[in-house]
Parts: structure tokens; C-alpha cells; sequence
């Protein structure tokens, strides 16, 4: 398999958000199966991974933190309050709020890390180390294109 990152022509071809979400839905189905004897699906691991590792946070910069919207974020995290894995505590102020990791989270999120970690060995194995690491650093160059771009929006 090549590994060569740029296109054969100077001008890209076709709907770049459709591949990309082509690649995003074949992603999160292959780690979803390596997760599902876990009863969690990818967003909901990713999930309690940063909860766990931010510690208690208020849900704008835990949506900040993961470059997701705050209704996107509220969605994901009513099963995962429901199911008593994260919790919403009190914040600084009366109209503020934390979450936070319970110990049934960490608990299952400690036992999902190894379908988590056999799922990302798959996946470099199946793409290869190096096209990885070349599309991880094409992924964080574009988030930074767009983190630059946000900032020039808010002057």
C-alpha cells in the first residue's frame, strides 16, 4: 500500500466531506466492533477517556476541549449520565455544573481500554504505521487551519 500523502494532480477531486466522512463512518464501525463486548460505542469511550483524564469540567470546555458542539455533546452524554457512568455535579456557582467520572465509569472505561487499544493495533495494521502517523498530522494540521480561522472570525 502507498503511502505517499498528495494527490497525483495539484487540484483535489471530489466532495471533500463526503471522504471524509466515508473514512469517519468505516472508523468508528471498526473500532465500534472492537468495542461492543464492552458495551460501549467509540464516542462514548472517547467520552469518559477525556472526562477521566480533564477531571471535573464544565460541559462548554469539555465540547471545547473536543472540538464538538454543545447540543452534539448534550446528546452524547445522556446515556452515559443515565447509565451512572459520568455525573453532573455542582460547579462554582448555583447555575454552574462539573462532570465528572464515577467509579462505574472508570471502572468500565479501564475495562474497555484493551478492545480500545486492539482496535487502534487493527486499524495501524490495517492501514500501516506509516500512512497513521501521515494522516494524524494532516488531520492536526487541518484542526489548526480551522482553530486559525475561528480566531480571525471573533476579531
Amino acid at each position: 500500500m502507498s503511502t505517499d500523502t498528495h494527490a497525483s494532480s495539484s487540484a483535489p477531486a471530489g466532495c471533500t466531506n463526503f471522504k471524509l466522512r466515508q473514512l469517519t463512518r468505516r472508523v468508528t464501525q471498526h473500532y465500534d466492533q472492537h468495542l461492543a463486548g464492552s458495551g460501549l460505542k467509540i464516542t462514548q469511550y472517547s467520552l469518559l477517556t477525556h472526562v477521566d483524564r480533564l477531571g471535573p469540567l464544565p460541559p462548554g470546555e469539555l465540547a471545547r476541549r473536543m472540538d464538538m458542539s454543545a447540543s452534539t455533546l448534550s446528546r452524547n452524554l445522556q446515556p452515559l449520565l443515565a447509565s451512572g457512568w459520568l455525573a453532573l455535579g455542582e460547579g462554582a456557582d448555583a447555575r454552574s455544573r462539573l462532570i465528572h467520572i464515577t467509579d462505574a465509569g472508570r471502572e468500565l472505561r479501564n475495562q474497555a481500554r484493551r478492545r480500545w487499544k486492539a482496535a487502534q493495533l487493527s486499524l495501524n495494521a490495517l492501514l500501516g504505521d506509516a500512512t497513521v502517523v501521515a494522516l494524524h498530522a494532516l488531520l492536526d494540521q487541518s484542526l489548526a487551519a480551522f482553530h486559525e480561522g475561528d480566531l480571525h472570525d471573533e476579531e
